[in-house]
């Protein structure tokens, strides 16, 4: 027998009432939307995957070529931050890349991994081949991501309490937008995206952002010194012109929107402004968005080296190629990245 209560409801629908159709059609949709929408930001592919290295297999099979603390630059107070916001705890292989270049190319820095979806106060992370990987880097750091925590004392603190927040199609990367500037007040030091391969040491591009190629800056890369009026105004201007409903507008627009009043712009141009530099698409974005195909295209060695001969980490764009088929042993721009700079990852792939 039915219980009570549907039973109820199945008599109100059948009497053909139009609110009783619309609030059933409705409390239907928005489940399905839920689903939806939790499922589009988890990889199939990593699904119930929970590799790890060896009990017998040591660091140096997979870190042949360790960081050399001595030959690396002056001790920084300045941290690399990586932030993944979503409930994701089964780390790419391009994930496992960005946090390894960082590593290599900042010995004397921490580079610090906060992820939402790891358990606040367990000391133990998943079983999965990218932490073990990780780990073997003593200047790695994976941490819970705590945002009630992290937005508390700035604007954005009142912004996330807001109930209705996870109805917002973007909602994640929103969130990532939103860490990135409060991570640079709070703390300074470098934000990358977790879609970067990272070829030099960044801690002299200090209060800089890029230019992503479209007269436009991007927020994946950011390097500015703790408290800094200019990531004040973002987060000002983060809430006070808040939409999570278009895509960009709490990121790369808004960036663009602060910049140009900064230094009274109508255009984006690479230059510095009251100590804020806007850094030519090379220095981080040396292959636009528009061409994104390029980095599966095989390139020699002088042609590598001429295009990031200016370059100190080489945006993926992983939103756009991440379901593009890679062969990691081809002379393909991506796979040669992979190889120079993160040589533990790429291991790890050709293995697998």
């Amino acid at each position: 027998r039915m219980p009570s209560c549907l039973l109820k409801l199945t008599r109100v629908v059948l009497s053909h009432k139009p609110w009783a159709l619309f609030i059933l059609i409705f409390v239907f949709v928005s489940f399905a939307y839920i689903k939806l929408y939790s499922g589009i930001w988890e990889d199939p592919k990593s699904r119930g995957l929970t590799y790890g290295l060896s009990a017998e297999t040591s660091c140096a099979h997979y870190v042949p070529s360790p960081l050399n603390i001595a030959a690396g630059p002056p001790p920084s107070t300045g941290n690399v931050f990586f932030v993944e916001t979503s409930e994701q705890t089964t780390p790419s292989y391009l994930f496992s890349c960005s946090v390894e270049s960082a590593a290599r190319t900042h010995p004397a820095s921490r580079v610090v991994v906060l992820m939402k979806g790891l358990a606040k106060g367990n000391s133990s992370l998943p079983r999965h081949w990218a932490f073990s990987l990780l780990s073997c880097f003593p200047n790695v750091e994976i941490r819970p991501l705590d945002l009630t925590e992290l937005f508390s004392g700035t604007p954005l603190a009142q912004w996330y309490s807001w109930p209705l927040r996870h109805w917002e199609p973007y909602l994640f990367a929103v969130l990532s937008d939103a860490c990135r500037i409060v991570l640079m007040w709070k703390f300074g030091g470098i934000y990358l995206d977790t879609d970067f391969i990272v070829l030099k040491n960044l801690q002299n591009l200090t209060n800089a952002l890029g230019i992503q190629g479209d007269n436009g800056l991007n927020g994946a890369f950011l390097s500015f010194e703790p408290k800094h009026e200019f990531m004040e105004l973002c987060m000002q201007d983060f809430v006070q012109n808040y939409n999570g409903w278009v895509w960009g507008r709490q990121g790369p627009e808004l960036l663009t929107r602060v910049f140009k009043k900064w230094c009274s712009l109508r255009t984006i141009k690479s230059m510095s402004c009251k100590g804020v530099s806007a850094l030519a698409p090379e220095a981080v974005y040396p292959v636009p968005w528009q061409d994104w195909k390029k980095l599966f295209e095989a390139i020699s060695a002088l042609e590598l080296h001429n295009l990031l001969k200016n370059t100190y980490a080489v945006h993926i764009w992983n939103k756009l190629s991440h379901g593009t088929k890679l062969e990691i042993t081809s002379q393909a721009l991506l796979a040669q990245l992979y190889s120079q700079f993160c040589p533990a990852t790429y291991t790890k792939m050709k293995e697998d």
